[in-house]
């Protein structure tokens, strides 16, 4: 018997079917996929937050930012990758902190 061809075998992801996948399904198969995580509220989750996860990730893993900028498609600059996208996993800027702490008398310990 011959295998059914899908009906657009230029995608790479697709739904069960072989269609183009549109926002519904993405969001309906992430919310799936987070139930097997029983200590995360699937409804606090969207398939956007892997986009910053990612660049966080990868900024803390200390890839430079024009290079994360690149990986997820933002063109003309990281401003946008950096400003939106990229959050501190662990602070990074201390200046201030260690002001204060000199200021008060006190050191700053690594953590």
């Amino acid at each position: 018997m011959k295998a059914k061809s899908w009906p657009r075998p230029d995608l790479v992801f697709t739904t069960g079917v072989g269609t183009e996948l549109d926002a519904a399904n993405v969001r309906r198969t992430f919310r799936r996929a987070l139930k097997k995580v029983p200590s995360l509220n699937r409804e606090d989750w969207t398939p956007r937050e892997l986009r910053h996860s990612f660049v966080s990730a990868l900024s803390e893993h200390g890839v430079p930012i024009d290079e994360i900028s690149r990986l997820v498609g933002h063109k003309g600059g990281s401003a946008v990758t950096e400003r939106v996208y990229r959050k501190q996993i662990r602070p990074v800027i201390q200046t201030g902190a260690q002001a204060m702490d000199e200021v008060f008398g006190t050191t700053v310990k690594d953590a």
